[in-house]
């Protein structure tokens, strides 16, 4: 996942993980450039898959 590919369709992405996981919140998808892995730690918290298997979910979409 490359920071360009996040932010080029973040709300996109948003979208489509919270139709897949309902608990999160807009709080738990707020990015900010350079912080991906405090996303995906934050992300992991909440929904209790792998960072990596996240990390494939969002390059995938």
């Amino acid at each position: 996942m490359t920071t360009l590919k996040l932010k080029g369709n973040w709300n996109q992405v948003k979208g489509v993980l919270k139709q897949k996981y309902g608990q999160l919140t807009d709080d738990d998808l707020m990015f900010e450039e350079g912080k991906e892995e405090e996303l995906l730690g934050r992300l992991q918290a909440r929904t209790g898959e792998a960072k990596e298997k996240l990390r494939d979910f969002i390059s995938k979409v």
